[in-house]
C-alpha cells in the first residue's frame, strides 16, 4: 500500500490575466488536501473508487476523458508499464469541488504519486507537474497551469506561463481567510467567456491583464518585504479590476465588502469567479471576527490559512 497528499490552493493575484501571458501569484492551503492510497487487490482489475462521490469502478469501464482513468492511464504509459498489477486507488479529499481551491489538481498530483510509488519509481515534481497539467486540461479546457504547479510543489509560487517555475518567500508570515461561497462554478465556462469578450474588444481586456500584471509584480515585492497594508490595497485594486471583466458576482461582492468593514487589510475574488471563492488578507487577531462577517454575510463556510 502507498498514499500520498496535495494541498488545496487558492490564487492570491492574476486570475485570467495569467491566461494571457501574464504573471500570477498562488499559494498552497495544507487547511485541505487531496488524499490517495494504492492497494495491491486480487481482483484482477484496476479498481479506482471514490467514496465522497460514489464512483467505484473498473478502470476499463471508465470513458477515457475520465479525469481519474486518464491520469492513471497516464502514470502507465510514463512509465512504460504495459502489464501493471491489478491494484484499487482510493481517493479522499476535503478541498470543495469547483470553488476554486484547485481540487482537480490537488487530486491529480496525489494519485500520481501513490501511484508512481505504489509501481516503484519517485516521480520527480517536474515530471508530476507535466502529467497533472494534461489532466488539467481535461477539466478547465485551456488551464493555466498554475493550480498543478503550486499543488505539486506546495510552496508560494510566482507563475508565467511558458517560464521555469519560480517560488518565493514572504519575509513574514501572513493570515488569509476563504469565504466558499458555496457556489460551484465551472472554470472553463469561466475562461471561455473571457475570451469571448476579449475577442470581441481585445484593446480593452490587453489593458486590464497589463494591469493585473503589474499588481502581480508590485504584490510579489510587498510579501517579500512584508508590507502588508499595500498588499490587501493591490488585492482591492485586482478585485475592481475582476469586476470589470465580469467575472465577480453579486454574492462574491457582497462577501468582500463584509470582510473589508469588518477589517480585513483588503479582499477579492479568488480563481475563475462566478462563484467559488473569495479572499481576506487579515490580521491574525481579527482573522475570527472577519470570518464571522463572512458567514453572516452568506459564505458558507470559511477556511483561515498561513502562509509562510
Amino acid at each position: 500500500m502507498t498514499s500520498a497528499s496535495a494541498p488545496g490552493k487558492i490564487i492570491l493575484f492574476g486570475e485570467h490575466a495569467v491566461v494571457y501571458g501574464r504573471p500570477a501569484l498562488a499559494v498552497p492551503v495544507i487547511d485541505v488536501q487531496a488524499n490517495a492510497t494504492v492497494i495491491e487487490n486480487r481482483l484482477g482489475t484496476i479498481r479506482i473508487e471514490t467514496p465522497g462521490t460514489g464512483l467505484n469502478a473498473d478502470l476499463q469501464a471508465l470513458p477515457p476523458n475520465h479525469p481519474l482513468a486518464a491520469v492513471t492511464r497516464a502514470v502507465l504509459g510514463a512509465l512504460g508499464i504495459v502489464h501493471p498489477p491489478s491494484f484499487t486507488m482510493r481517493i479522499e479529499s476535503t478541498i470543495p469541488v469547483a470553488s476554486g481551491l484547485g481540487s482537480g489538481a490537488a487530486v491529480s498530483v496525489a494519485a500520481i504519486r501513490a501511484l508512481a510509488s505504489f509501481l516503484g519509481c519517485v516521480m520527480p515534481d517536474e515530471k508530476v507537474n507535466t502529467l497533472a497539467f494534461e489532466i488539467e486540461k481535461l477539466h478547465h479546457g485551456t488551464p493555466s497551469g498554475i493550480d498543478n504547479t503550486v499543488v505539486t510543489y506546495a510552496k508560494p509560487v510566482y507563475f508565467l506561463k511558458g517560464c521555469p517555475v519560480e517560488t518565493f518567500h514572504p519575509s513574514v508570515p501572513f493570515t488569509i481567510v476563504i469565504g466558499d461561497t458555496g457556489v460551484s462554478a465551472s472554470t472553463k465556462e469561466s475562461v471561455r467567456e473571457v475570451r469571448e469578450l476579449w475577442q470581441a474588444d481585445p484593446a480593452r481586456f490587453e489593458e486590464m491583464f497589463d494591469a493585473v500584471g503589474e499588481i502581480v509584480q508590485k504584490a510579489r515585492k510587498a510579501i517579500e518585504s512584508g508590507e502588508m497594508m499595500d498588499l490587501g490595497l493591490l488585492m482591492d485594486k485586482n478585485h475592481s479590476i475582476l469586476q470589470e471583466m465580469t467575472v465577480s458576482s453579486q454574492l462574491l461582492d457582497r462577501l468582500v465588502d463584509a470582510a473589508r468593514s469588518a477589517g480585513a487589510l483588503g479582499a477579492k475574488l479568488s480563481g475563475s469567479g462566478r462563484g467559488g471563492n473569495m479572499i481576506a488578507l487579515v490580521k491574525p487577531e481579527s482573522a475570527q471576527t472577519v470570518a464571522e462577517a463572512l458567514v453572516a454575510a452568506g459564505a458558507k463556510r470559511t477556511i483561515t490559512t498561513h502562509v509562510g
